[in-house]
């Protein structure tokens, strides 16, 4: 079985077979568990929606960095409201994303929402699922301080930093999400992190509908294509592709807490 630690069913990429995918497609193909993020507000009011309506949908709810704009008091206020749903089982995705920000000041505003969202996430006790894009520095110096004064774990999605960079979440007690970046011939960085570190802090992800691994890049993605994923891992750490998904599914029920075991 594959658990889907992190797609965007919302997308309105999906509306042609959203129904069908989340309704039987998906566990026919042997995905059992999806966690919908939430990355805008109205992301994070469908991620509910969806989780509500289909039994092997949870949600996550935050706001990315890019759409820090959305954010004020009263929208982490109706995060922490709706983080005690009983399928909201993660804050996220938060974090910094400087590739488009070169102004500080504007950077200065990320830092500011990702800790608030941090704050939250302690505050609520779920785990976070952090976005981080050319702020390798930032986002570990603050994953730390919440790390070894509050206890907050998560996910550092779509990881493509560097292996010494994973080995100091993973130290940590942190999760490294795996997508189809993986099966990419210019992924060196993140194939050698696979290499790395241990099977039992890497999840699967496909960040769908973006992201799409070989032999369907360029593609719409979607949580089918996650056997690609697991595949390459598999070669990668030289085991069976049903070890990967038996330890990737178990460290995803060891992050996503109020995920539901059956």
């Amino acid at each position: 079985m594959i658990f889907e630690t992190h797609a965007h069913y919302d997308d309105e990429k999906f509306d042609p077979d959203r129904v069908e995918l989340l309704s039987h497609l998906l566990r026919e193909n042997n995905i059992r568990k999806i966690v919908n993020v939430g990355a805008t507000f109205k992301g994070c009011k469908d991620s509910i929606s969806l989780a509500e309506e289909y039994d092997d949908v949870y949600a996550a709810v935050g706001i990315h960095p890019e759409e820090i704009h959305e954010i004020n008091d009263e929208v982490i206020e109706w995060l922490r409201q709706n983080s005690s749903h009983p399928k909201v089982v993660a804050i996220g995705e938060i974090g910094l994303d400087y590739y488009w920000v070169k102004d500080e000041e504007e950077r200065a505003k990320q830092r500011f929402w990702f800790k608030k969202q941090m704050d939250l996430a302690k505050a609520v006790n779920l785990p976070v699922i952090i976005h981080s894009r050319d702020a390798a520095e930032d986002t570990l110096n603050t994953i730390k301080l919440y790390n070894n004064t509050q206890n907050v774990k998560g996910i550092v999605h779509c990881y493509s930093y560097s292996k010494e960079i994973a080995l100091e979440y993973v130290k940590m007690g942190w999760y490294i999400g795996v997508g189809g970046v993986v099966t990419f011939k210019n992924a060196k960085k993140l194939v050698e992190t696979v290499e790395t570190i241990p099977l039992d802090s890497i999840v699967l992800e496909t960040d769908c509908p973006y992201m799409a691994p070989v032999p369907h890049r360029g593609e719409r993605n979607s949580s089918i294509f996650l056997s690609h994923v697991a595949t390459k891992i598999a070669e990668i750490k030289n085991v069976s592709v049903s070890e990967v998904e038996r330890v990737t599914y178990q460290n995803a029920l060891n992050i996503y807490k109020k995920v539901n075991t059956n």
